[in-house]
């Protein structure tokens, strides 16, 4: 394998259609992501396999099924047909996109229809979930909570009733969702995580802070009365937006910005969004964020780095999606 220098790999989405046109870097790139240590066997590890140039795969020296294997085994690419002159610009766009890219755009862009680049699209935005999270949040904290779909011009008023009755149903057509934003992370900037949940009552939001927020930490939301107690465990700093949006550091507007952003894109590029699959564009939504002092070709990296060992089939995308849609 040849190995990949900087001054090499693609800066910039036109380098990168020209760069991954041809074959071998595509595979070159992806080998360098994937076995950085030397190409193994998906099944048993061994190293050292054969090489079909006339199969663009390899197999495995040891005798075990499935011994052949190509770049897409085990990847969020396995079983498409389509190659990566295709999928990885399709990669690099909803990477980098900062409101998100349409599967009409990427169906124009890359040659294949909107079902296809909807299909596709999702399976992008799984090599970008943090399985992880990424560790708790702690130092300063921002919590809150937004709904989306349903009306526009009713959205503030249900907030509102919401936090003047203490109550978390959601209405017709809304899906609650809960953010939480660690502000000056490790990584010199506010991180984000976020999550649908089903309501917005305290024996929901509550668990969500402690299992997420290390004890001690300060601690800001709004005044909804879901969070009443959480002073015994954190230093619990409220605003209240009737009279002010910020006292001091006493506010949330960083989670407000994250609903901004969130909100443009699933209002402005993505317009109509199953609530069975709004997880997945909170979790495209965070990377973004999160990465947002990247370069695009970090940021392409970091997604290219999370194809590994997740897999999403057409059926399992379809299959339990429910027919409301948010408008």
């Amino acid at each position: 394998m040849t190995h990949l220098t900087q001054t090499q790999l693609p800066k910039t989405l036109t380098e990168a259609v020209i760069y991954f046109s041809e074959w071998e870097n595509c595979r070159d790139y992806l080998v360098a992501h994937r076995w950085p240590n030397g190409i193994t066997c998906p099944v048993c590890g061994a190293g050292n396999p054969y090489f079909d140039k006339g199969r663009k795969g390899w197999e495995c020296r040891t005798r075990h099924p499935k011994r052949k294997f190509t770049l897409k085994t085990g990847t969020i690419f396995e079983d498409s047909a389509l190659g990566f002159d295709k999928w990885l610009p399709t990669v690099w766009l909803i990477a980098n996109c900062k409101n998100g890219v349409s599967s009409h755009e990427i169906a124009r862009a890359v040659g294949v229809t909107q079902k296809t680049a909807w299909f596709m699209l999702h399976r992008v935005r799984l090599a970008m979930q943090d399985d992880d999270g990424g560790g708790m949040l702690g130092g300063e904290v921002e919590v809150d909570e937004t709904f989306i779909g349903g009306k526009a011009r009713n959205m503030h008023a249900d907030k509102r009733r919401e936090k003047v009755r203490g109550r978390g149903g959601v209405g017709s057509g809304k899906i609650a969702v809960m953010g939480l934003l660690e502000r000056h992370s490790t990584k010199g900037h506010s991180k984000v995580r976020a999550k649908v949940v089903p309501n917005t009552r305290k024996r929901q939001l509550q668990p969500e802070v402690y299992d997420l927020v290390v004890s001690g930490s300060t601690v800001y939301t709004d005044e909804l009365k879901s969070y009443d107690g959480l002073a015994k465990d954190y230093t619990h700093n409220v605003i209240r937006h009737a009279e002010c949006y910020a006292e001091g550091t006493v506010h949330t507007n960083g989670m407000e910005n994250f609903w901004s952003l969130l909100k443009r894109g699933l209002h402005g590029t993505y317009v109509s969004v199953e609530p069975y699959h709004l997880f997945r564009y909170l979790d495209e939504q965070a990377f973004r964020f999160n990465t947002r002092t990247e370069t695009d070709a970090a940021r392409f990296s970091a997604v290219v780095s999370g194809i590994v060992g997740r897999r999403l089939t057409y059926d399992g995308l379809t299959g339990q999606a429910v027919g409301e849609r948010l408008n």
